[in-house]
């Protein structure tokens, strides 16, 4: 799939990740829809690149919110042929601390969010996506997904995050396969230690650490280059059914 003739939608597309997504995408001359929660962050995208963007005030986790989404971004830009996801969250807590059991309500609420939100992001994007014309390449469009290498290295109090990750992971390969015969690739990426807005809340030393934690190159990975990543994906049709580590050779230690 050419960059210029995308159209994508991209949740958690306000910042971080998803950001660095929505800038590539349209400095390359496609066109992104923002689903995401934030009002302010997602309007401060529209203002600045103008046209090309649009955006919806989206749950992920809701049926009826993102069913709403997509039926404006087809409205606005005649459908779309990618989707990227990656709007998700983090609660971390031990599976028993000071002699309590993790509560459940946080650790549904990072499923819901990270892995029952993706696939409902997946499934119904998709169901627009088969009624693409099929471009040169028999591509009708493409799913990239957003899990993390805590998917295989989950550390402490990563039980939630590991486990929505990990799901991630796990349906990459049986979705891709359900949607092949339509023509739809899906691929995910597994980002290490990135640059996003939880980052910026640390101080500057422990950042510092963080970063040499990877063997190389030696420091957190920046957003645009797992934008880099996703256009390649786009690219490149033999990419599917996979999950791509990007994260500078780092497996994670337990603390």
């Amino acid at each position: 799939m050419i960059m210029r003739d995308c159209v994508a939608v991209v949740t958690g597309g306000a910042s971080g990740l998803g950001e660095a997504t929505v800038r590539n995408i349209v400095a390359n001359g496609g066109k992104a829809a923002i689903l995401d929660l934030s009002v302010e962050n997602g309007n401060r995208l529209v203002e600045e690149l103008d046209t090309n963007v649009m955006f919806v005030q989206t749950n992920v986790a809701d049926e009826k919110s993102v069913l709403n989404a997509l039926n404006e971004v087809k409205a606005k830009f005649n459908g779309f042929n990618a989707v990227v996801n990656c709007a998700g969250i983090g609660d971390p807590k031990k599976t028993v601390s000071r002699g309590k059991a993790h509560d459940l309500e946080s650790f549904v609420k990072v499923i819901n969010v990270n892995l029952i939100g993706t696939f409902n992001v997946i499934r119904l994007a998709a169901e627009k996506m088969v009624e693409n014309v099929p471009n040169v390449k028999g591509e009708r469009g493409v799913i990239i997904n957003t899990a993390s290498v805590a998917a295989f290295d989950g550390q402490v109090g990563q039980a939630s995050y590991s486990a929505s990750k990990g799901g991630i992971v796990g349906m990459t390969l049986p979705i891709a396969r359900d949607l092949a015969t339509h023509g739809i690739r899906v691929v995910t990426i597994a980002p290490g230690l990135f640059e996003t807005p939880l980052f910026h809340t640390l101080p500057e030393d422990v950042i510092e650490a963080l970063g040499n934690q990877v063997p190389f190159p030696s420091r957190l990975g920046y957003p645009s280059e797992y934008a880099q990543l996703v256009q390649a994906i786009f690219e490149n049709t033999m990419l599917n059914g996979e999950t791509i580590r990007l994260d500078g050779a780092i497996r994670m230690a337990p603390r």
